[in-house]
């Protein structure tokens, strides 16, 4: 599954488009916001000329003026989202047309996804400047951000769940419009309230929130209450007002709201405190939500993931705006006036709990699903973006059976493609290993990197950088950036013989490993190097294993003599013409012919 669709045309033309809506709507945002100063002013002097006049035109003439001005203010409303949507579509494709030149300067590194200890993602360049993350992630929302994350990190070894993700990306890699509108609700908020990402942190304790199903207010003597209390406030009132009584008695009405809501305070204060200020957040979730309601997907991931939040018996987008209101509601009582006012009459807080409760025990069983759906929604469109500005990249296919990686001028995804030299991997079976020998900067760490970063997209079921990749599915360990720790009082060599034995103990506990490894050993003499380098190299043959090893020691070639059905050899050289170094970045057979450390040294103007 290859697309022949041309990204940089489609992302420039909506730029420019965007672009030219966003100067119009902030001339639009300029001009009414000049007509509300003239609206106000004219009413007010207004009022001031005719108020010596009579009091009809200066009634008609402020209602008017009020009416005008407020309509102006929802307009101005109404363009202040216009300018943000906007925004958005002008980030999202501007940064999309960054990514298509494989700069990542903009996005989010995801540095806190960074570990040391993990089988794979430091040596790959999985996350932090110039990552893989960084070229991938789209994500409107963090949930769906930790699981593009979490896709990277742990890599998916069931042949039929690949396939459903490569049929659901490939699906959504075709809905621009609909991922870049999902993307753009998701920073929305970004651009109208200064909403961070880490703003969106406070949806677990939510979720959480939504377990506690107990109800406490939901019953007849609060219900009962909820009646009782309007009626007598209504009756005192109006007893007031038409002298039937002393305002006096109002007193006497207020120990009823009071002697109900004042033990509750604390408890409705701790109550709403989960929802304050949450309207927003749910708007824009529940927005999310109703996009994947109103549209179509074929791709049989897609609709399960989709089922989940289109419920008979609860949608997702009705049941999150219902909530929504809610917590605007509730936070009426922010304003201490009129949260006085609709406590004394309508026992407001208690009103407002109960639908809590309510909301609660309708829709708690199902709303940690809607959640997790929405982002793999998310997650998926985040591969989905990758795969359409991607135009060199193609779906692998997925074997079961034996072990195979196969592949056909591969690349890495972060090196442009004009700088970027295609090669092939062939492993069929256990027990094969690649020598890989060759000169420094002659391209054995870069295609290591290419090979082990290509697996891992494949492994998520997106699309690959070559012309062709087959492969069976398999848990990969490598060993390249090894790096001391002043902290832990750690070598070099101790930290790589560190890395090698987790190595062994993965083996050992019958894990079946690709593995890439660079310049095993490399913190030691030649001698301890070279001796360990073959003992490693034998040891691991005995496992249920596969992978290659970059190095400089050419006489770790002879092991494909001494194990022919097991080892192989493969180089790339390095050329002198003209006193200048050739480098052709092309993988070969056999063991490299020439080095250069020497020729380098020279022309840095090092003595040799």
């Amino acid at each position: 599954m290859t697309s022949n669709k041309l990204p940089a045309p489609a992302f420039e033309q909506r730029l420019n488009r965007y672009e030219e809506k966003l100067n119009l709507v902030k001339k639009q945002i300029r001009t009414t916001s000049i007509l509300r100063l003239v609206v106000f002013f004219s009413t007010v002097v207004g009022i001031y000329l005719l108020s010596s006049v009579s009091y009809i035109p200066v009634t008609l003439l402020g209602i008017a003026g009020l009416a005008t001005f407020v309509y102006l203010i929802r307009k101005h409303q109404s363009q202040e989202l216009k300018k943000a949507r906007y925004q958005a579509f002008v980030e999202i494709n501007h940064q999309e047309l960054e990514f298509l030149k494989k700069k990542t300067g903009l996005a989010d590194a995801g540095i806190n996804f960074v570990t040391a200890d993990h089988p794979y993602s430091d040596d790959l360049d999985l996350f932090g400047k110039r990552s893989l993350f960084q070229l991938i992630n789209r994500s409107a929302l963090v949930s769906g951000k930790n699981k593009v994350a979490e896709r990277l990190l742990s890599p998916i070894l069931d042949e039929k769940l690949l396939f459903q993700r490569q049929e659901a990306i490939a699906e959504l890699s075709t809905k621009l419009s609909w991922r870049q509108e999902f993307q753009a609700v998701g920073l929305l908020s970004k651009y109208l309230s200064g909403e961070k990402p880490e703003d969106q942190n406070d949806l677990p304790g939510l979720l959480n929130w939504a377990k506690e199903t107990t109800k406490i207010y939901d019953t007849w003597f609060f219900r009962f209450l909820l009646v009782l209390n309007p009626l007598i406030g209504f009756f005192v009132v109006i007893a007031i007002v038409l002298h039937w009584i002393a305002p006096v008695y109002f007193l006497f009405f207020l120990m009823l709201p009071s002697g109900i809501l004042g033990p509750k305070l604390s408890e409705m204060g701790r109550i709403h405190e989960r929802l304050t200020k949450k309207n927003n957040l749910l708007s824009k979730y529940a927005r999310l939500f109703r996009m994947v309601e109103n549209q179509n997907f074929t791709s049989a991931l897609n609709q399960e993931t989709r089922h989940i939040i289109v419920e008979k018996d609860a949608e997702a987008g009705k049941e999150i705006e219902h909530l929504s209101a809610i917590a605007a509601a509730f936070d009426y009582r922010l304003n201490i006036l009129m949260g006085i006012l609709l406590n004394v009459f309508l026992l407001w807080d208690i009103l407002q709990t109960i639908r809590l409760e309510r909301w609660k025990a309708k829709n708690s069983q199902h709303i940690h699903q809607w959640f997790n759906a929405l982002s793999t929604f998310d997650e998926l469109s985040s591969f989905a973006g990758f795969a359409f500005g991607n135009t060199e990249s193609t779906f692998p296919t997925i074997i079961s059976g034996d072990f195979k990686v196969e592949g056909n001028n591969i690349k890495h995804p972060l090196i442009s493609s004009e700088n970027c030299i295609g090669n092939p991997v062939k492993f069929t079976g256990w027990q094969q290993f690649q020598v890989i020998t060759g000169a420094n900067m002659a391209g054995k760490s870069t295609y290591l990197r290419t090979v082990g970063i290509n697996l891992v997209l494949a492994m998520t079921g997106a699309p690959v950088l070559a012309e062709s990749f087959e492969f069976k599915p398999v848990q990969l360990f490598t060993g390249i950036k090894t790096s001391d720790s002043l902290q832990d009082g750690e070598s070099y060599f101790y930290a790589e013989l560190k890395r090698l034995k987790e190595l062994i103990d993965r083996l050992k506990s019958d894990q079946s490993l690709f593995i890439i490894l660079d310049e095993i050993l490399r913190g030691t003499n030649s001698a301890d190097k070279q001796k360990g380098s073959k003992a490693l190299i034998t040891q691991l043959i005995s496992f249920h294993c596969s992978g290659m090893i970059a190095t400089h020691d050419l006489t770790l070639g002879e092991l494909a003599l001494r194990f022919p059905k097991h080892v192989s050899n493969k180089r790339f050289e390095v050329e002198i013409q003209n006193d200048n170094l050739k480098f052709d970045y092309l993988l070969k057979d056999g063991i490299s012919e020439n080095l250069n450390a020497s020729f380098l040294m020279k022309k840095m103007g090092i003595t040799v």
